[in-house]
Parts: C-alpha cells; sequence; structure tokens
C-alpha cells in the first residue's frame, strides 16, 4: 500500500478539508507512538469513529459520548499498529450508525468531495469522504445495511464488507449486532486485498470471529474472468435512474462476456425483496435498542442531573440522543415488548431466513454476482432524508441481503453520470468467498479503468 502523505501531512490536510467536508470529528495531529515496522509502515489510516481508541476520544458522532475517552484499543486497531498504520483521525458517521446519509451526526453533515452540496452516504460517510478525498489511503468503515459499500458508490472508490466473522468487532461501538460487520475503504483492489489481509483473523475477544485461517489475499490476486459465471442481478440493474448509467451497466456486462465469463441472467421475487427494508429496520431496531441501553448517563455518557435516578437517565438521554435516534428506539422498544416479539421481531427474522435462502440460492448459478449499488448518484444533502417509512425501494436496499446472510460484499467505481458524481457497482460472493470476490473485482478494476478524481482531493 503506497502513500503520498506522512501521517502528520495527512493530519494536516484533513484539519484543511475539515470546513469543506466536515469529515472528521477528532484529528490526532502528532502520532501516539512510533510505528513499527510491518506491511502498512508509516501508512494513515482514518477510523470511523465508532472504533475504540485508547486514549483517543471516540464518541459514535452522539453528543451522549461526547466526553467518551477508551481506555483500550478494538482489536482492529492493535491489528493496524502491529502493521506499522498510523491512526490520524476519527471519522463523521451517523449518530450511533443508524442511518444512510451521514445527515445524523452530532457535528453535522458530511460532504461529498465530488460536490459538497451531495451526501457521502451512510453511516461510514466520514470516512468515505476523506478516502476520496486522498487524505490516507486506507480508511477503516462498519457495515450493518450497506453502511460502507452505498459511502464508497457515492464517493466513488472501493468499499469491502467481509464475511460476518472475518474481522473481529471486539471494542467496536455496536449498533446491530447481528448484522454489524468491520470493513473498510481504499482506492484499489490491490489495497483492498492487502489490507483485509492485516485486519482478518480469529479473536477471542470476539465469540463471533472465524477460526479460519487468514489468506494471502493480495499475493493470490488473479484478475481473470475466462471460466467465471458472473451473475447480473436484473431484478435490481433493470432500475437504475439514468439512461447513461444503464447503458455503461449494460456495456460492462458486454465486456465481461468479452473477457471470458458467462453472464448469467438472476431474478428474485420482487414481493420478497420488498421486504427487505422492513425486515432490515424492524431487526436493527430492536438490538440497536438493547445494545445502547447502558447509555443512560450513569453507567455511559454525558450526565444531566435530576432528581432521581430515573430523572438524570431520561434528562441524560433526551439530551444525549437526536430525536431520529430516539424515535429509532422507541420502535425498537415497542418491537421487543413481549406482547410483540412474536408478532414483529420472531416474525422478522423468519422472513430474514427467507432472504437469506433466496438469496444463497442465486449463487448456485453464479460465481459472484453483480448490481448497481444504487440505482442513482448521491442526492443533494437538502434533499435526501432517512425518515422514509412506507417509501423504501428495494433497488435502494438491496445490498442489506448480505448483511441478512453475512456474505461478503465489495463496492467500486463504474462511471461518472452525466452530473459529474460517481456511480459504483456491488459484487457479492458466498461466506468467507473473500479471493474470488477480490479476483473478480481486480479484473473488472482493469476493464473499468476508473482514473476520475473529485474536485475536493489533495494533490
Amino acid at each position: 500500500m503506497k502513500t503520498r502523505l506522512t501521517p502528520n501531512e495527512s493530519a494536516a490536510q484533513i484539519e484543511a478539508l475539515q470546513p469543506t467536508l466536515n469529515a472528521a470529528v477528532t484529528i490526532v495531529s502528532e502520532p501516539q507512538e512510533k510505528p513499527v515496522q510491518g506491511l502498512l509502515s508509516g501508512i494513515p489510516v482514518v477510523l470511523k469513529d465508532n472504533v475504540s481508541t485508547k486514549g483517543i476520544r471516540t464518541t459514535a458522532s452522539s453528543k451522549i459520548l461526547d466526553n467518551y475517552v477508551p481506555v483500550y484499543d478494538a482489536t482492529i486497531v492493535e491489528k493496524l499498529k502491529n502493521a506499522g498504520a498510523v491512526i490520524v483521525a476519527k471519522s463523521s458517521m451517523d449518530e450511533l450508525g443508524m442511518g444512510g446519509t451521514n445527515r445524523n451526526a452530532s457535528t453535522g453533515p458530511a460532504c461529498n468531495p465530488w460536490n459538497p452540496a451531495h451526501i457521502t452516504g451512510g453511516s461510514s460517510g466520514g470516512s468515505a469522504a476523506l478516502m476520496a478525498a486522498g487524505c490516507a489511503p486506507l480508511a477503516i468503515g462498519t457495515d450493518t445495511g450497506d453502511s460502507i459499500r452505498k459511502p464508497a458508490a457515492f464517493c466513488g472508490v472501493v468499499g469491502f464488507k467481509p464475511t460476518y466473522g472475518r474481522i473481529s468487532r471486539y471494542g467496536i461501538i455496536p449498533y446491530a449486532s447481528s448484522l454489524d460487520t468491520v470493513g473498510f475503504f481504499t482506492r484499489t483492489i490491490e489495497d483492498a486485498a492487502e489490507a483485509l489481509e492485516v485486519l482478518a483473523g480469529r479473536d477471542d475477544h470476539d465469540m463471533t470471529s472465524s477460526f479460519l485461517p487468514v489468506e494471502h489475499y493480495k499475493e493470490n490476486l488473479n484478475p481473470d474472468l475466462k471460466g467465471k459465471r458472473i451473475g447480473i442481478f436484473r431484478t435490481v440493474s433493470d432500475r437504475i435512474a439514468r439512461p447513461e448509467l444503464k447503458k455503461d451497466f449494460d456495456e460492462l456486462v458486454e465486456k465481461i462476456q468479452a473477457a471470458g465469463a458467462e453472464a448469467v441472467d438472476l431474478y428474485m421475487d420482487e414481493k420478497l425483496m420488498n421486504l427487505i427494508a422492513p425486515v432490515y429496520k424492524t431487526i436493527a431496531n430492536a438490538e440497536a435498542t438493547a445494545n445502547h441501553s447502558n447509555l443512560d448517563g450513569i453507567r455511559f455518557g454525558v450526565r444531566k442531573p435530576g432528581g432521581s435516578v430515573e430523572e438524570v437517565m431520561t434528562n441524560s438521554r433526551t439530551a444525549g440522543f437526536s430525536s431520529y435516534v430516539r424515535a429509532r428506539f422507541v420502535i425498537g422498544s415497542y418491537t421487543l415488548f413481549e406482547e410483540n416479539q412474536d408478532r414483529l421481531f420472531r416474525k422478522a427474522q423468519k422472513i430474514r431466513r427467507l432472504l437469506v435462502d433466496a438469496w444463497k440460492e442465486l449463487f448456485d448459478s453464479c460465481d459472484v454476482l453483480l448490481a448497481p449499488a444504487a440505482p442513482d448518484t448521491a442526492p443533494l444533502i437538502e434533499e435526501s432524508s432517512d425518515v422514509r417509512f412506507g417509501k423504501d425501494r428495494f433497488e435502494e436496499e438491496h445490498m442489506q441481503l448480505a448483511n441478512f446472510s453475512g456474505y461478503p460484499s465489495l463496492t467500486m467505481p463504474l462511471s461518472l453520470a452525466d452530473n459529474g458524481l460517481p456511480f459504483g457497482i456491488n459484487l457479492n460472493a458466498p461466506a468467507f468467498q473473500e479471493q474470488e470476490l477480490l479476483d473478480v473485482a481486480a479484473a473488472l478494476e482493469k476493464i473499468i479503468d476508473f482514473k476520475e478524481e473529485p474536485a475536493c482531493r489533495v494533490k
């Protein structure tokens, strides 16, 4: 992995771009420790602000954690430091990971480096923006629904969500535990392979982490499409919004075939796919409500005064959480009421299983599945909203299938739309088939040859 900037230069650039991008929460201007020699020696790294860092404030972009300074490093931070990487910033995110725009951070919206009037996507939008702006060659995010892959598509970079359990979640402030996955942003597929090799592996602090050995992903990269079966997720790709982007996607399919791969048109029942969003919201909000019950001003969080313990908790949570997050907690609490669990939560879990079974069945016909990451480019900040109850479209939400199943998923840039914003594609593979996914992505990277850069980028 190469870098044009030293860690101090990287931190300085992040600070210089802060008035434009508003993508950082905390900037680490001086390295805390002398970097060791390793695979990432001297590489500046940005961390999403839900990653615990010893001695560095970690807020998850929420007012209730404004004063939280962890006394330990997350496992991935230890791995990065052991590989020689240097942490230079903690990036903005949707509050506690809740949202898909990065408009819901306590520090205000993060802005897209291609056009600051547009969103970055969320919840890892701060990491995506700083990565796209060239401030660091590696930025860490977490992905609960599409929280790495959608920002990567909107910001024109590579976004990788590995298999659930491939990377330890120890030290990550959670959102929804059965869906959360640690991943990252890079400029190239080769860099993604290298980052995965550093970050992956069993961790006894995280009982969901896999015992499978870590492969030499970068060394084993084989960008050859001959004999590959590439599934084309037509249920989603047929809904691309802009004609020029539909043309770019269809031309890519033709080039894939010309490179020796078999393109297989694949579909899922649209009635079933329309259930993706409500199932996701039911499960995610319920798990988030349980996970964040300790943020009460007593055990964790900024404390507001009150005449009793109950008043302290009520005042602290009212002041500490945005109305958007409080609304999600209300929904999650309602879902978890004993009288509602069978009717709502367990029913959502059953439908999740139906969705996973249908998703798994697609891979009987292909090695890797290809789809657009989103039907369009990043919307304007002022026109975007996470409050879309009743208006969700599966072409926007389909990447949540990779979180339901735990399968690995990767987004990479395809082209620029007529509005000058990047458009991304999404690749998926069966569980723990990261090498297959990276191989196909590396082949497509050569075919696409995307070299455009945002105006707001470090030169």
